[in-house]
């Protein structure tokens, strides 16, 4: 460990005294937690973020959409907005958030809300849509006012919860003993291929208790499409590809697009961003910069998000501008177990079969 780490372990330890605390007057019931007649399903982690929540939920509306009635809650993170919305078409990243912006992109049939309140939120959906199956809460798993019927929590293979600290030491939102709140544990952005002797490695390094369950995922990575009608398609291979992200781990992504190109170039934002004017021209500069014809800019689908607003676009529209869309997949078996223990419990709680 590093010595600022060792330096910050002190307050490590008291921020997570604190969440221990927290959660125990949930546990014993003197804070309390409201159920709800619907099925919830919550989507977290115990790290600070990028452990792959927005692929995940995709994947979990892919699996639920055709047979019930979806809606997905957020805290809709970086909008301008405040309290309950509900979104639309005409929504924006400023008005709701660029993951939920995203839903709506892919989803229109999925009902997509924010709300930092999410006992409020889930009351507002069901207030105007009483008929939904099931409601995917997203980043929620330190959220106890709301009791889920079904917890999911998340970790990153390259970053184990179980090898990392509580913020500041490290990223942890609690004591790793949380971990026993979940249901179902994804480890997920592991490599495609990856043997039975890694597997169970790390399943015994989570300790899962006997309710819970472990599952392998990994990121599929689609073919680059044009972010603003860009009429060449996106070749084999290029000199040079200038990536630019605002994403809090971009680096699976950097190492995908690696392999199509001689030379990668990184131009990485804080997680969130909210691109400007000035960031476009800098965008604009680093790329004319490159010393090559043969060269390209890539980013990614939350980006694209945050880069569709309308004073943006005209500057935009003139550059090799792709994006990479992802989606989650699971390892062999896992898939199948994996989509029976959603939609069993779907099933069970909303009363459609």
């Amino acid at each position: 460990m590093r010595f600022i780490q060792l330096l910050l372990l002190p307050l490590s330890f008291c921020y997570g005294l604190l969440m221990m605390v927290r959660n125990g007057l949930f546990d014993c019931g003197l804070l309390k937690s409201s159920g709800f007649d619907v099925p919830i399903i919550s989507i977290g982690n115990l790290s600070a973020g990028g452990t792959g929540k927005t692929p995940l939920i995709e994947y979990l509306i892919r699996l639920l959409k055709d047979r019930f009635q979806v809606a997905t809650l957020s805290r809709g993170y970086g909008r301008d907005s405040s309290g309950y919305v509900l979104g639309s078409r005409r929504s924006n990243y400023k008005y709701i958030g660029d993951e939920p912006m995203q839903f709506i992109r892919k989803f229109g049939e999925v009902k997509v809300a924010v709300d930092a309140k999410r006992e409020r939120g889930i009351n507002s959906l069901l207030k105007k849509f009483p008929m939904l199956n099931v409601i995917l809460l997203d980043d929620a798993f330190q959220h106890r006012r709301i009791r889920p019927g079904l917890s999911i929590l998340l970790t990153d293979y390259h970053n184990l919860y179980t090898e990392d600290h509580v913020i500041p030491s490290g990223m942890l939102r609690e004591f790793r003993r949380g971990a026993k709140r979940a249901n179902l544990i994804v480890v997920t952005k592991t490599p495609k291929v990856f043997s039975p002797i890694t597997r169970r490695r790390i399943i015994d390094d989570l300790k899962p208790t006997p309710h819970q369950q472990v599952y392998f995922s990994y990121i599929q990575y689609e073919e680059p499409a044009p972010a603003f009608g860009w009429p060449d398609p996106f070749q084999q291979r290029y000199s040079y590809i200038l990536l630019v992200s605002g994403i809090a781990n971009d680096d699976p992504l950097k190492e995908h697009m690696e392999r199509r190109c001689t030379d990668l170039v990184r131009m990485k934002f804080g997680d969130h961003h909210p691109y400007n004017e000035a960031d476009i021209q800098s965008i604009r500069k680093r790329f004319d910069d490159l010393p090559s014809q043969k060269k390209v800019i890539v980013t990614t689908e939350k980006d694209l998000m945050r880069l569709k607003l309308p004073e943006l676009v005209p500057h935009l529209k003139s550059l090799p501008l792709f994006y990479i869309p992802i989606s989650v997949e699971f390892h062999g078996n896992d898939k199948a177990a994996f989509d029976q223990a959603i939609t069993g419990y779907v099933e069970k709680n909303a009363g459609v079969r």
